[in-house]
Parts: structure tokens; sequence; C-alpha cells
């Protein structure tokens, strides 16, 4: 689908996702991106189209650091090594098909009971993440006021920037491998939050329009509930909705995939922005 709408903040707005610019009663809560970044992948999306057309689009391998950081209000809350290996799995199988290769760099485990909270984001944040701004930084917390998770689209960032250390996913704790936020509690909830991270819109966004910037997601007027094999819901542009795909807001077990549009996607932010 084309367009965008999802997730994102930036340089400027970098803390501007912020509660109130988030999207009650939705699984994501990344805010809505910049006029810049629509810029962006609309020119993106033509430069994609001409080299698909022309014969010379290419797939660059991608290789990523990740680091996960549990915190929570209390020790016992705290994720296991074994919890955060299955989620790392999780992002690592459903990436590496791909040309993505995830690599487990390294791992946190803090007691605070305000960052748990998704308090003093910024702060946390400086204290926790690592690497480079070409390095993901997930954390794993208590409560996300109602979301399932956040993230921030790339944008041009400085190191030790604002922009540097906001970057990355919050993720609701129990929404991974055996939480207990069941029907999202199979690690996929990470999945759809990297994919904003890459530079990655809802497939919903903008309904029938031109939707999330991408021309090989077909058309959607919403975002999907469950898995409804056979939604159709922009009858009149071609495909049925894609709810297998990512970046839908599809229960975990239903999520499945990634289009070879939204990787060149993913390839083209990667190079403007984090390589």
């Amino acid at each position: 689908m084309y367009s965008i709408k999802s997730v994102l903040l930036f340089a400027g707005a970098a803390l501007g996702h912020s509660l109130s610019a988030r999207e009650e009663g939705r699984r994501c809560g990344t805010a809505q991106p910049s006029a810049e970044f629509v810029e962006t992948s609309r020119e993106f999306s033509v430069k994609e189209a001409s080299a698909r057309l022309s014969g010379l689009a290419t797939s660059a391998a991608l290789s990523v650091d990740v680091y996960l950081h549990t915190v929570a209000g209390s020790t016992a809350n705290l994720l296991s090594d074994a919890t955060l290996q299955a989620q790392f799995d999780v992002l690592y199988d459903n990436f590496s098909p791909y040309g993505i290769t995830l690599n487990y760099a390294g791992s946190s485990k803090t007691v605070n009971s305000a960052w748990s909270q998704d308090r003093n984001e910024l702060t946390m944040k400086r204290a926790l993440r690592k690497g480079s701004y070409a390095a993901l930084n997930f954390y794993f917390l208590d409560y996300l006021s109602g979301y399932l998770g956040y993230c921030y689209y790339p944008t041009t960032a400085s190191t030790g920037s604002t922009a540097f250390y906001t970057d990355g996913c919050s993720i609701l704790a129990t929404t991974v491998p055996g939480g207990s936020a069941a029907p999202y509690n199979l690690g996929k909830t990470a999945t759809h939050e990297a994919g904003h991270w890459f530079g990655l819109i809802h497939t919903f966004e903008d309904g029938c329009n031109v939707g999330d910037e991408v021309d090989d997601t077909p058309a959607q007027a919403s975002a999907s509930s469950g898995c409804p094999v056979g939604r159709d819901s922009c009858p009149n542009h071609p495909g049925l909705d894609p709810i297998h795909n990512y970046m839908d807001y599809s229960d975990d077990v239903c999520y499945e995939e990634f289009t070879p549009g939204q990787i060149a996607r993913a390839e083209s932010m990667w190079a403007r922005y984090r390589a």
C-alpha cells in the first residue's frame, strides 16, 4: 500500500511521541510520522519502482546488533535470560529470511519502578542504550499506558543527541514468548515495532488511499483484528487485506511476513540513516 502514518518522531521532536501523541486503544503506540518522513518515503517509493522497472533493483544484506533491556519494578518481574533468548530467537527467525541478520549483542536487567512504567524515558535510555545508531535497542517494561509497544522511525541523529538516545523500541514485557498478553504473547510485537525502526509504516495507513508508500502491500481500509482470512476492506483495489503482514494489527499467530517492497524500503532507510 502507499503513504504513511504510524509512528515516528523526527529529530527535533524526539520526545514528541509522548503519551499524548500516541493513539489510545491500539496495539502500537508509535507516534505519527513527520511530514519530512512522509516525503522521504515517497521519494524512496519512486526510486525503488524505477530501479525495479529498469532491472537495477538490488538487495543488500543487513547485519544489525540487537540489545535487549528488561526493566521492572521488582526483581521478580525481570525477564529471565532464557526468555530474552526466546524473544531474540523470534526476532531472528522473522527477519533472517529477508537478508536481515540480527546479532544478539547483549542484554541488561534493571530494577526501577519509574522506568518500568515508561516514565523518565530519556533518562532511562541515556543510562541503558548500547551501540551506535545502527544498533537496535529494545526496552521491555512492566507497563506502557495501554499499548503493546512503540518505536521510533529513523532520522538524522548525531551521536549523543536526544534523537540518538530515544531511538529504539519499548515493548510491554508480557508480549514476549510465553507472556500473559495473549493473543499477543508469541514475541511478535517486537517484530512489528522493529519494522517501524527500519522505516516501515502500518499497512492500513491512509486507508484505501495511498497507504504506506510501499506498492506491493494491498490497500487496507483499517487495522485487522484477530486473523480475518479473506478480509477485503478495499474491494475496489487489487488484493485481499495483508492480514499476515507484520505491519498490520493481527494476532501474533497470524503474523508471517514482510513483502519484497517492504524489505527494499528497509534497505533504503538503512542506507540513508543508519549505515
